[in-house]
């Protein structure tokens, strides 16, 4: 039988072979080369110091940002993976397009990833950023996918995605980091990924024509609520003349 030393002291019986797993007393410093060199490569290096520190940009145009926007708070706690959100794209190397991109926004959205320093990382979130989503068919301002203005690495489907989606996402991406080497880095740069497809939009005539509200009952009200209100009401020259008649 061995002896595992415990606090004040004490010594704990173990069998041959066991050790403790966690011992509170502290271990000394080991001398052996094979715990205190390291050998590994410039990619490695590299790529390890990216996938551990990605920055996020703050950055949402619908309603997938409310859960991107929960991912900050200590129920997820989103900096346990290193992400730490930036408000500058300057300082940004990841961007969560997050909600629906309209055609106003989508040239605002082309000058904030030209503007963060490269390898950028694109992930699109929900399903109105990955094809429009109910806004598909029958909107003339939704972009049909956020792959048409930028690239996109990572897609998160769902309406809208949990933030564990979104955990997962940032996990693959890690992995798609991880793999990536400086020398062939030229033969995966950003390229031309446009891809469009014709949308029949059927021309539907107005419901709200104006007629309702240029109707006469909605400039005077009706001679009995008038009546009933006290407020003068005219009373009509065939009428006034009849009445005139009868005196």
């Amino acid at each position: 039988m061995q002896s595992g030393s415990l606090q004040g002291g004490q010594s704990l019986p173990m069998n041959p072979g066991e050790r403790l797993m966690n011992p509170a007393t502290s271990t000394g410093i080991t001398q052996d080369l094979s715990e205190n060199v390291i050998m590994t490569t410039v990619d490695d290096l590299y790529n390890w110091t990216r996938l551990s520190s990605l920055f996020p940009l703050l950055y949402g145009t619908a309603c997938c940002f409310i859960e991107f926007a929960a991912l900050l708070g200590s129920r997820f706690d989103f900096d346990r993976f290193g992400l730490a959100p930036r408000a500058s794209p300057r300082q940004a190397d990841l961007i969560i397009v997050a909600g629906t991109v309209t055609m106003k926004m989508a040239p605002a959205l082309v000058r904030l990833y030209e503007q963060m320093p490269k390898p950028a990382y694109v992930m699109a979130m929900g399903a109105c950023t990955i094809t429009g989503g109910m806004f598909s068919a029958d909107s003339p301002t939704a972009l049909r996918g956020v792959d048409k203005i930028i690239p996109v690495d990572v897609y998160i489907p769902g309406c809208p995605p949990r933030p564990e989606a979104i955990f997962d996402a940032v996990i693959k991406l890690r992995k798609k980091i991880a793999n990536e080497s400086m020398q062939e880095r030229s033969q995966f740069e950003s390229t031309h990924r446009f891809y469009t497809r014709s949308h029949t939009m059927k021309s539907v005539a107005p419901i709200l024509t104006g007629t309702y509200l240029a109707s006469e009952t909605r400039d005077t009200p009706p001679k009995e609520l008038m009546e009933a209100m006290g407020m003068p009401v005219a009373i009509p020259e065939s009428q006034a003349e009849a009445e005139k008649e009868k005196a």
